[in-house]
């Protein structure tokens, strides 16, 4: 293990392809470290976002077998940003298509903010696969959690909510993601390009306790479009759980190992609903970093879930 913040150095994959899920969707997927190693499958955030290398670091790559995919919709699969077809059930069933077409009997699932929704509706769906759990960032769509993220996070950043909500005319300032939903999903670029790229800078603008030491890269143009069509159809069917009693749900996984991590100062995915999770999974381990917001890639963060795929390691029978 090395340098930044405990992540392991960077890695390179051993396979990455398209896996047909549906008539209308390619999903994108990729392994790195040991292929005859404990698997493990990272679910990213968003929804929307896709994943990226940096996420392979959080494993040993001479333990782990390590698979992370693209959601529908997102980063590589295919069609990008198409929202046909997209919803909860059909990327818990996604997982299982491509859990069986990689011939892998269990795994270990990670998944964090969006991915913690995702993990625990897989969990739940198919407690049999599941080895353990890891989830940062709580986020389990309820209405209470969508209006702090959309209206109530403005107590803490006022000048980066100003943002969000000034792009618009005065008269569609009263429900935002209409307003956003009706620009980002415009067939003309100019429309849509620049209110997805306003949209996708406000959660990143609240992601980190402390800015990020290095400038981050800017997605390409289909890229935004693409994450922010697949959050906004997400978010306006309240990702399709919220619905659900979820956290009810989640007491049937009192069989699966879990840990949580959850940043104290996050202001994406509030402490609260971590609190709440392991309320209802009391054989989960609950880590609450002190000095950390929302991503991953905090130092306090990024430590307790590489410490946590350690204590996950399946040793190999002698």
């Amino acid at each position: 293990m090395n340098n930044t913040h405990n992540l392991y150095p960077e890695i390179d994959l051993y396979q990455s392809g398209w896996l047909p899920v549906s008539p209308a969707h390619q999903i994108y997927f990729e392994q790195c470290g040991n292929p005859a190693g404990q698997p493990v499958v990272f679910l990213h955030g968003g929804p929307g976002s896709g994943c990226n290398p940096n996420q392979r670091r959080f494993f040993d790559p001479s333990h782990y077998r390590i698979i992370l995919l693209d959601q529908r919709g997102c980063g590589r699969s295919k069609p990008q940003g198409c929202v046909e077809q997209n919803t909860t059930a059909d990327l818990v069933s996604d997982l299982e298509v491509l859990r069986q077409s990689l011939e892998i009997e269990r795994w270990l699932v990670f998944g964090g903010s969006w991915g913690s929704t995702l993990a625990l509706a897989y969990a739940v769906a198919h407690p049999d696969t599941v080895d353990g759990l890891i989830l940062r960032g709580i986020f389990l769509s309820r209405p209470h959690e969508l209006q702090w993220f959309l209206k109530d996070v403005k107590n803490f950043f006022p000048e980066v909510w100003e943002k969000l909500v000034t792009y618009l005319p005065a008269d569609e300032r009263n429900d935002l993601l209409q307003a956003y939903y009706r620009r980002i999903f415009d067939a003309d670029k100019n429309v849509s390009l620049p209110a997805a790229c306003v949209w996708n800078a406000y959660e990143s603008a609240i992601m980190s306790l402390h800015a990020p030491s290095s400038p981050t890269v800017t997605p390409a143009d289909e890229v935004q479009i693409a994450r922010a069509k697949v959050q906004l159809h997400y978010i306006m069917h309240g990702c399709f759980v919220s619905e659900r009693p979820l956290l009810e749900e989640a007491k049937a996984l009192a069989h699966i190992p879990t840990v949580i991590v959850q940043g104290r100062y996050d202001m994406v995915c509030p402490p609260i609903t971590a609190w709440e999770l392991g309320k209802v999974m009391p054989h989960a381990e609950l880590q609450m970093i002190p000095d950390a917001g929302h991503s991953a890639m905090e130092p306090g963060t990024a430590a307790a879930l590489v410490a946590a795929t350690e204590r996950f390691k399946i040793r190999p029978p002698a």
